[in-house]
Formats: C-alpha cells, structure tokens, sequence
C-alpha cells in the first residue's frame, strides 16, 4: 500500500476472502478424488502415488516462493496469478496427456495452492481484530475443508469419460477470483522474511515441532492415498467421492471436542489420545470390508479428523511456550517443517507399496502414530505443562491448510506491497 494504512475491516468485510477460499476448495475437492481415481485405473501402478508427493513438493516450493512474491506485486495480484496456475494445472489434465504430465500439473496446482493459503490466511489476519480473529480463522479453516469435501461429493456426479471434472475445476477457480477482485480490502503491509530456525523450535517445544511433521506424512498420506485405496479395491466412484466427503467432517466431529479438551488439560495428553485414535482406526481400516462401506467411512472419518487434531494440537502447544518475539519463526519453521515430511512421506509410501502391498499408506500412519506416542510420553516425564493462564485458545486448524501466520507480521523494514489490485 503506498501511503495508507491498513485498517481493520468489520467481520462481513472478510467474507470476500472467505468466499473466494471455499469455492476454490470445491475445485480442489474435485480434483483431488478425480486424479487418483483416474490415475489408479488408467496409467501406470506408481503413478497416483507420485501425484500425491507432488502436490506436496509443490506445496514446499509454494512456501518458499509465496512470501517474496507477495512482497514483490501484493496480495490481491498475486492471488489472481496463483489461481491462473491452478487454471492451467487444470487445463494439462483435461488435455488427456501422458501421466507424467499430470503428475507434474499436480507440483503446480500443490505450489499454487499454498501461496493462495499464504494469501488468504495473512490477509485474514490483518484484516480481522483481536476480538474476533480466532473465530474469523476457525470459520475459514471449516469452511475451506467443508468445501474440499462438497468438491468430493461433487465428483462423484460427473462423469469420467471426458473432461467434465477438470472444466469444473477451472470453472470454480475463475469464480473463486470474483470476490477477491472485487473487494475494497487493501492489501495488508509486506510480509516477513521467512527464517527457518529448526533449533529454535526444538528448543521451545520438541513435542510441538515432532507433532507438526508427523501430522504433514499423516495428512498428505492419508488424504492422498485413500481414495487410490478405495478406487484400487474397484469402489464406485460415487462412495468414493462420498468417502471423501465424509473424511473431512471430522474436523467438526473429532478435532473440535479433542480441541476444547486440550484447553482444560495437558496438551500432551490430549495428544496421546489422538494417537490412540488414529492407531485404532488405522488396524480398524486394515480389516473392516469394502462391501461394509458405511463403517469403513466412519473408520476414516476418525482416521482423518484424528490427523487434522494433531496438526492443530501440536501448533497450539508449540505457540504455548513461546515468546511473542518468536512467533514469526517458529511458525515460519513449522509450515516449512510440516511441508517437507508431507513430500518425504508420501514418497517412501508410494517407493515402499509394490512390497507392502496397498496397506502401505495404513502400516505407515499406524507407525507414525506409535513412535509420536511415546515420543510425546517420554516428554511427559521430563517437562511439566505449561500453566492454564499461560496458553493460547483453541482454534480450529487444518492439517490440509499450511499455518501461514508466518506472514502476518509486517516487515520491519516498511517495504511496500505494491498498489491495491483488482
């Protein structure tokens, strides 16, 4: 902004971002059941998997680009070009090329997802004041799943043999630029630099920085590699866009009462109880029967909203015990953190299937959750709690929406962001 000041907006003026997030969610949502499906029973073995580690090194590339970025033209012209990269992955996949070539539309739609959760989130917070700033970025957070999982549902109602499901993507991304073009927020101030600082983090909370990369395999694992699993075991494409669906409702029915818990106990206990969760879904899933659909979605409801508590959890302890001079790079080395075991995971997952068969991506989550167990037990014993006084509240977070509070900080140095655009 040259020359003005960023003022706080009222909670209507930010349903623009909110919008513009939950209708690019739908495409997402689509995309996201309508890749591995095809992937799974049209190319070759290897391929599905792949595309799921290169969303999420796209992702790790969007972090690193996003914040010089947003410095270099702004919020809201920076938020147009990343949807104009989701249009174009789109675009490479409804063009029917080699699978190769989708897989690498998926590194760009991964990198261009998160600068637009860079954007979206840093302008959420500036936006929104201290009184209603957490329930401004809880609604998001609900709402952006929510809307991945209508997206799930929607493609389970269209159809497979031509290129309906990418155009519907590309339709949603182009409405979604709508709101955000055309609303008078102005652009927030520059953002921080991005310092990642690994001691650092370990120092204020191990558990908080060992739980922030065990939820990034566990998420993109596990929302990645499921419906690859379902569409494997010759599911219908419409339970699994409902599978889908039903895997992101746990972030009302797991993750909010496990959050509120975790306000009123020791976090790392609330912890332990998520691992618990996850692991007895996990052996849950390696035996309940495709042709009892019902309660294999009730299993990976669990299983996805126990991996979303997690995330949350572990950011929410890790911001406990910190000072508020280091904020800004804690969080700017847990969404590196989280990025980067959600690229390694999933990788050693799709290197590991052709041995372990297609319980790979369920062994892999069930052991993820134990050694983070007693990890977080051994802590116990050699660190107390952090007093009830002293703590952050609870906000519902994402496991599948990097945490880009690393960008709401304004850069010390004053620099601008450019004129307000669209």
């Amino acid at each position: 902004m040259n020359g003005q000041t960023f003022e706080t907006a009222s909670p209507f003026s930010i349903a623009s971002i909110v919008v513009s997030m939950t209708i690019a969610a739908i495409g997402s949502g689509v995309m996201f059941a309508y890749v591995p499906f095809m992937l799974t029973h049209s190319a070759a073995p290897w391929a599905a998997g792949a595309a799921v580690t290169a969303v999420a090194f796209g992702g790790l590339i969007g972090c690193v680009v996003g914040g010089p970025l947003i410095r270099r033209v702004g919020h809201a012209r920076l938020f147009a070009c990343s949807m104009a990269m989701v249009v174009i992955a789109a675009v490479l996949i409804a063009a029917d090329l080699p699978a190769y070539v989708w897989i690498l539309a998926r590194g760009i739609y991964g990198a261009a997802a998160n600068v637009n959760f860079i954007i979206a989130q840093s302008w959420l917070n500036h936006a929104a004041s201290n009184e209603w700033r957490g329930k401004a970025m809880s609604f998001f957070y609900m709402a952006y799943v929510l809307g991945l999982g209508c997206g799930a549902w929607l493609f389970g109602r269209i159809p497979t043999d031509g290129n309906l499901a990418p155009l519907a993507v590309i339709f949603f991304t182009a409405l979604a630029i709508l709101p955000i073009g055309l609303t008078r927020l102005p652009n927030p101030p520059a953002p921080a630099n991005v310092n990642v600082n690994i001691k650092m983090a370990w120092r204020i909370s191990p558990v908080g920085l060992v739980g922030v990369l065990a939820s990034g395999g566990l998420s993109m694992v596990i929302q990645g590699f499921t419906p690859i699993y379902a569409a494997t075991n010759q599911v219908s494409q419409a339970d699994v866009a409902l599978l889908m669906f039903v895997m992101q409702t746990g972030l009302l029915f797991i993750q909010y009462p496990l959050g509120v818990l975790s306000d009123r106990i020791d976090r790392r206990f609330v912890l332990l109880i998520t691992c618990g969760l996850i692991v007895m879904a996990g052996f849950a899933a390696l035996f309940v029967s495709f042709s009892t659909i019902v309660v294999l979605m009730i299993v990976f409801l669990v299983f996805g909203g126990a991996v979303e508590t997690v995330y949350s959890v572990a950011n929410a302890h890790a911001n406990d015990r910190a000072d508020p001079g280091d904020f800004v790079p804690l969080s700017s080395t847990l969404l590196v953190a989280w990025s980067t075991a959600a690229t390694i995971v999933p990788l050693g997952v799709t290197l590991l299937t052709p041995a372990f068969g297609q319980h790979t991506f369920i062994y892999a989550v069930i052991l993820v959750a134990i050694v983070y167990a007693a990890y977080v037990l051994w802590r116990l014993k050699e660190r107390q709690a952090v007093p009830m006084g002293e703590r952050e509240n609870f906000g519902l977070r994402s496991a599948q929406v990097p945490n880009a509070s690393v960008l709401t900080e304004p850069d010390p140095t004053g620099a601008e962001t450019g004129k307000p655009g669209g």
